[in-house]
């Protein structure tokens, strides 16, 4: 019988792009991916920590305990340098409403309107985490560096990927393939790291 993995997120599109992602382990495990859809009885985790490592731990112990499943999530967003780090694990509410994308952006730009090109460094920073049945944990940390630009460009991606230029291209985060993007990512980074110990874990 195929092993199955759970993602904690009813996001169909991020279960898509895990399934990309972690296509080789997957494959080599004989594992196969599905997404909290699976289970509708399974409440929402209330993400509460203060740290994208905590918040990822939170869903991912959840969603473990509540199917039996080994269970992975993740947790991310922007990490702005002349605020401190911040919006940090507040970025899908920044503006006050989650998951408004477009009033968060433009709350941001106008928050560092004043602040000058050399000084405008920013990353989205992502954890994962995974949760086996017995308790068992392990975390990884990937970044995506950039610079924020002063208008948004670009159609792909969502939530502050128009505004983040990335490191060392003229593109932001949203002019990027999707492919591409994904090899290079702060979600890409974090479970190809952790792709690395799934074998050690389910083998």
């Amino acid at each position: 019988m195929t092993e199955r993995i759970v993602l904690a997120t009813r996001n169909p599109g991020k279960v898509v792009e895990l399934r990309e992602i972690l296509r080789g382990v997957l494959e080599r495990l004989g594992c196969e991916l599905l997404g909290m859809d699976a289970f509708p009885d399974v409440e929402d985790v209330v993400e509460t920590g203060v740290s994208f490592e905590e918040n990822a731990l939170l869903k991912a112990r959840a969603a473990a305990q509540a199917t039996g499943l080994p269970a992975l999530a993740d947790d991310s967003g922007l990490a702005v340098d002349v605020l401190g780090g911040a919006p940090g694990v507040f970025s899908a509410r920044w503006a006050g409403r989650h998951g408004d994308d477009q009033a968060n952006l433009d709350l941001l730009l106008a928050q560092i309107a004043d602040v000058p090109e050399q000084h405008r460094g920013a990353a989205f920073v992502c954890c994962a985490a995974l949760t086996l049945p017995d308790g068992r944990t392990v975390t990884r940390e990937g970044r995506f560096e950039g610079t924020l630009v002063r208008s948004p460009r670009g159609t792909n991606g969502f939530g502050y990927d128009p505004i983040l230029q990335v490191a060392g291209d003229t593109r932001t985060a949203a002019e990027l393939p999707p492919p591409e993007k994904n090899a290079i990512s702060h979600r890409g980074k974090a479970f190809a790291a952790l792709a690395e110990v799934l074998p050690d874990h389910l083998g």
